[in-house]
């Protein structure tokens, strides 16, 4: 008899979107005539720039000719889009990368819940809480999180670290040895960032035991201080310790083009192995390599134009942040994040639990959010909103919100 995968079946419930989509969907069955403004999952509204679909297109021209037809490409990428993204993520900051240590791929979520691939199942993974549910849940389909405990709705094998506003969403580092390390910056769901000197703790730690820092970068285009670092390589010593995540789903609205890419060093080494040929054999056995189409259309985000576009979609975003920020402080709400992230953490009013919070503004506001115990234990008592949304609804939701009494 075929067996399945024992450790999918101790995932608890379905996916935290999942579950929200459910209850939104029974609502609007119940309420047709519900007006309901989507400030829950991280999605981009804003079309592509216009750069990068004249990019696109040229590509499709591209493929319908034998001259310049492309068929299966490179599984670690073009190296027309690596270097691109070597020169200007990289080199302008001051990190000095070969384009063989960048991995083009679908998406940083793919690459975040893969790169458990090149890792031992005897690893103790450390992760941040609240805390973006694919770190925990790829970790427990591979078999490192342990026992679930649903009083804690902790895993006996995942070492959290309480990232909240009583320690300034800077966690501390690990009191117990651990191995993997997952850091998210600006942070998803707080919207909070990790600045240079705290950066360079965790590389100093993770260099000290051995550790592997797995960095989410995938808002970094949202960073506005000259001071936050936009990447964990501007970090001295992170090439010995760390892997990077980056995505063009937020930064260029790529988030049903798909794609993203990883970052690993040469110098990232463990067991005697090196982890950068160690992902780019797995890449080149379970992976064919993004689409040529939309490899060039990211390329297009690095041209002046393009560049010039996407700015002006991000500036878009960041004042529906601002809106929301703003508009609920202004009514006495405790407010996190916003400034250099598209997400607002916001506490829920007395005390109210956060599905509590999420259903209230559901039913009395028509509004869609994210409730903070989604993301973790720490995550009780927030909930998520989304600056992705149309800008005319986020004015809207928020003086729907302003209306209501608590």
């Amino acid at each position: 008899m075929a067996k399945v995968n024992e450790y999918f079946k101790k995932l608890p419930g379905s996916y935290l979107f999942a579950d929200i989509a459910k209850k939104t969907a029974a609502y609007a069955a119940e309420h047709p005539d519900a007006k309901l403004i989507k400030m829950g999952i991280g999605d981009v509204t804003r079309p592509l720039a216009p750069a990068v679909i004249e990019a696109m297109h040229k590509a499709v021209d591209d493929m319908s000719k034998v001259e310049t037809f492309h068929g299966y490409g490179p599984e670690q990428g073009y190296d027309f889009l690596r270097q691109a993204i070597v020169d200007h993520d990289y080199k302008a900051r001051g990190v000095d990368l070969d384009i063989d240590e960048v991995f083009v791929s679908d998406g940083a979520k793919s690459d975040t819940g893969n790169i458990g691939d090149i890792l031992s199942v005897d690893n103790k993974v450390a992760v941040c809480d609240p805390v973006y549910p694919v770190y925990v849940d790829t970790n427990v389909m591979a078999g490192r999180a342990g026992e679930y405990d649903p009083k804690t709705q902790r895993w006996s094998n995942i070492y959290y670290m309480p990232t909240t506003a009583e320690n300034n969403f800077n966690p501390d580092l690990p009191t117990e040895p651990v191995d993997v390390i997952y850091l998210c910056s600006p942070n998803n769901p707080t919207g909070t960032t990790l600045d240079r000197e705290q950066l360079t703790k965790w590389v100093n730690y993770a260099n000290e035991h051995d550790a592997i820092i797995m960095f989410d970068a995938a808002y970094e285009c949202f960073i506005q201080d000259p001071d936050q670092p936009h990447s964990i390589f501007e970090i001295p010593g992170a090439k010995t310790c760390a892997i990077e995540f980056r995505s063009f789903s937020k930064k260029a609205g790529f988030t049903g083009a798909r794609c993203g890419y990883t970052v690993i060093p040469k110098d990232l080494v463990r067991d005697g192995q090196s982890l950068n040929a160690m992902w780019l054999r797995r890449q080149t056995t379970k992976f064919n390599g993004a689409s040529y189409i939309i490899e060039r259309g990211a390329e297009a985000v690095y041209t002046p134009e393009g560049n010039k576009q996407i700015e002006e979609t991000l500036d878009y975003y960041r004042h529906n942040a601002r809106v929301i920020k703003e508009g609920l402080e202004s009514v006495g709400f405790d407010v996190y994040g916003a400034v250099s992230s598209p997400y607002i953490w916001c506490k829920t009013p007395n005390g109210m639990g956060s599905w509590d919070f999420f259903d209230l503004l559901l039913r009395q506001a028509n509004i869609i959010t994210t409730p903070g115990a989604g993301f973790g234990p720490s995550g009780e008592g927030y909930i998520r909103i989304t600056a992705f949304g149309d800008a005319d609804a986020t004015e809207e939701a928020v003086e729907r919100i302003k209306k209501m009494q608590f």
